[in-house]
């Protein structure tokens, strides 16, 4: 098949799997375009099925703001036109969909199928501004067909905005031959210098992210456990969590690392995951970690709970209670047997649930019924 694939570019999770998407993909024998304002931060592909188009905007002086998203779908379907794409798949709502609707509008009679994923935020988005709601609902009712990541995205998105019409679940992956415990010693060694445990947390530091609340957690573990903190990634929390770890007086003990281009290695050499977001859609981190064989300490919420099994591959807490997370941390890291089954369970259950080779298949047969049954919206179909 011929794919064309849009998505946020930055680093983020919708990007990320995007992105990992089109290689798998790509690795399989299907022709991948990439479209979109810049290369994906992850495209790091030699592959010859691979091919980026950039959107080029529109500088005029009457416009305060660039229209990305109708340079986006003039871009769309010139690619779909030149390239004779069979299906464009996007990912994040707002506005890749709106802008894969008026790209199929363009192209009438011909027809090219539109799949939005939805990922999270571009969902509960519309809970802080309720303006987003219409335009949102028109663009998932008029693809032809719709994924969430999880049960509890999917769930949301039929609430929120009273969906009438199927999604489809297809869960995040990772890539379990990529992401796999290491015997790394010279790495481990770089930050654990005297054998102290290795805790981690990555995100893009948001609020919603709770950052402070991961220097609370370890300041408590390391009162117990001699241990060190990774902190990967950034954003707009990662000077107050800079703050508060050095008022607390933690030093070399908490590292921030900024944001990584490959975060496997890094995960393959850590003991624990610290995951006390306010709320997740899925937890594309967790499961990264988990397929590492690094055990998550994580808060109850959103699609967290249908990728950790509480008590097998870590605990799920109820967010904001930092010291019941860290009393689980420190009991883990002080148990190196139950630590150890935890850390291989956690990667068997990414094997059996959540490897890339079983997902891409799942969006292979997504793909394939789509453009067979000629989707929701096929006017034939009513």
């Amino acid at each position: 098949m011929k794919i064309g694939i849009t998505c946020y570019p930055t680093y983020g999770g919708s990007g990320v799997v995007a992105t990992e998407m089109g290689k798998e993909l790509a690795a399989l024998g299907h022709e991948i375009h990439f479209i979109s304002y810049s290369i994906p931060i992850k495209l790091n592909s030699t592959s010859e099925l691979i091919h980026f188009h950039e959107v080029e905007m529109l500088n005029y002086p009457l416009f305060e703001h660039p229209p990305y998203a109708l340079a986006l779908a003039t871009k769309m379907a010139e690619v779909a036109t030149h390239q004779n794409l069979d299906l464009l798949h996007v990912h994040y709502a707002i506005p890749h969909s709106v802008s894969a609707y008026l790209a199929k509008q363009m192209l009438l009679p011909r027809r090219l199928p539109v799949i939005t994923t939805l990922h999270g935020t571009d969902i509960t988005l519309v809970g802080n501004d309720r303006s987003y709601l219409p335009i949102t609902k028109f663009s998932i009712e008029r693809s032809d067909g719709v994924t969430a990541v999880s049960v509890y995205l999917r769930d949301l998105t039929y609430r929120e905005f009273e969906i009438r019409r199927p999604i489809e679940m297809i869960p995040n992956f990772v890539n379990c031959d990529v992401f796999r415990r290491s015997t790394n010693r010279e790495l481990k060694t770089k930050y654990a210098p005297n054998g102290e445990k290795i805790l981690v947390h990555v995100s893009n530091f948001r609020p919603v992210k709770r950052v402070t609340d991961v220097i609370e957690i370890f300041d408590r573990v390391r009162q117990k456990t001699t241990a060190r903190l990774l902190m990967i990634g950034d954003g707009p929390e990662r000077s107050s969590a800079e703050w508060l770890a050095k008022s607390k007086r933690l030093g070399c003990q908490v590292v921030f690392l900024g944001k990584q281009e490959s975060i496997a290695e890094i995960l393959s050499i850590a003991d624990l995951m610290l995951l006390p977001s306010e709320t997740e859609s899925f937890g594309l981190v967790a499961l990264e970690a988990m397929a590492c064989e690094v055990p998550v300490v994580a808060s109850n919420v959103g699609g967290l709970p249908e990728v950790i099994r509480d008590g097998q591959d870590g605990f799920l807490v109820k967010p904001h209670e930092v010291d019941t997370m860290a009393l689980k941390a420190a009991a883990l890291l002080a148990d190196d047997r139950k630590h150890q089954a935890m850390g291989q369970s956690a990667r068997q259950r990414a094997l059996e649930n959540f490897c890339s080779s079983k997902i891409i298949a799942q969006y292979e047969q997504y793909y394939e019924q789509v453009i067979r049954n000629g989707g929701f919206n096929n006017p034939d179909k009513h």
